[in-house]
């Protein structure tokens, strides 16, 4: 029989991805040293879901600089020594056939708060190890503390941190890089009207709330080997009246994909308190209308737990991929799974040989 399209591969630039079931980035909160340094827990935590057959093993959010953390607990590749500890584990992902990607990060008003598993909410203060925030403006998320706007050379020193990153993640061998722009993180801070009330360069206007992250964007491809996919996660809607919306990332994926982005990762909300319509596959038409209008590959997120949905957002042609987070926690084997419920032979499924036996069969 053809292969299910969720399993057939993809290539982007030079790279080949063996079938379109994706790892979303999901934050471990768990450098617990407080270093930025990945360790144990997310070699086996990235490692299961490379061995449960996911073609593409994303990183969480990977700071580019120590105050882009989003808590002191989050993992960063702002230095030669994280890259290194990176490498590991992405040895190993690749010694199970799947590809390595990780998401460059920096926070923004919404850094230095605590994890889910401290004893505190909001903020961290700096007594107990947090730092002053930046933002594009001195206005704070709800319940955070106020943050300081960025100077304009500031916002060039975010391009090279990005770029630095980009180059040291290159270093640790990983296949695909993302630039976080959503879920009101920095980047997204910028593009969004509800939370940029800048009156230089970088405010105002779409084109003038899109410039950094366009000058990310721009450095980040320079930086990383032409050879090698680049990919942008944008909350494509803020669900927010005079916020950022499905048009506007219309046009910033199409900037995007002129200055080498090969794919956009089509998320939602963050920036702003908001009410949201979550509900399976809530997002898939953001990814749908960024595919279609501006002709570029992206992926879909949010509430795609069923192989058969799955299969459907592609075969529609509404994304190139899916990304599974919450459903890839409760199973890391879900490609497994996915296979056997579309009629895929255990023999054409991405086992890992060790696990032949207990492969799902009629």
């Amino acid at each position: 029989m053809n292969a299910p399209t969720l399993f057939t591969p993809l290539t982007l630039r030079d790279v080949t991805i063996d079938n379109r079931v994706w790892l979303s980035p999901m934050c471990q909160y768990s450098c617990f040293q407080r270093d930025g340094m990945p360790g144990d827990w997310h070699l086996a935590h990235l490692g299961s879901h490379a061995i449960g057959g996911f073609g593409l093993v994303m990183t969480e959010a990977a700071a580019v600089t120590p105050d882009g953390r989003i808590s002191p607990e989050d993992a960063g590749i702002w230095t030669d020594e994280q890259a290194r500890a990176w490498s590991r584990i992405v040895d190993f992902i690749h010694a199970q056939d799947s590809r390595a990607g990780v998401q460059l990060a920096h926070a923004g008003r919404k850094a230095s708060t605590f994890s889910p598993f401290a004893d505190g909410e909001g903020s961290v203060p700096e007594s107990e190890g947090g730092w002053q925030t930046v933002a594009p403006s001195a206005e704070a998320f709800e319940g955070y503390a106020t943050p300081r706007a960025l100077t304009v050379d500031e916002n060039a020193d975010v391009v090279r941190a990005f770029a630095d990153a980009a180059r040291r993640a290159d270093d640790a061998g990983f296949d695909v890089v993302e630039i976080h722009a959503a879920h009101g993180y920095l980047l997204h801070e910028f593009l969004s009207p509800l939370s940029n009330h800048r009156d230089d360069a970088y405010g105002g206007d779409l084109d003038g709330r899109m410039r950094l992250m366009i000058e990310v964007a721009e450095a980040v491809r320079d930086a990383w080997p032409a050879g090698k996919p680049l990919f942008v996660r944008i909350s494509s809607t803020d669900w927010t009246d005079g916020g950022w919306s499905g048009d506007d990332s219309v046009v910033l994926a199409q900037r995007l994909a002129d200055v080498g982005v090969d794919l956009v990762d089509a998320s939602t909300g963050g920036n702003v308190l908001a009410d949201i319509p979550v509900g399976p596959g809530y997002q898939v038409p953001f990814a749908a209308q960024i595919r279609e209008k501006a002709s570029v590959a992206t992926a879909a997120v949010g509430l795609v737990t069923d192989a058969d949905q799955a299969e459907t957002i592609l075969t529609t042609g509404q994304a190139d991929a899916v990304f599974l987070a919450r459903a890839a926690l409760r199973d890391p084997a879900w490609p497994l799974r996915a296979a056997h419920t579309l009629g895929l032979d255990h023999h054409e499924a991405p086992y890992r040989p060790q696990y032949v036996r207990g492969a799902w069969r009629d």
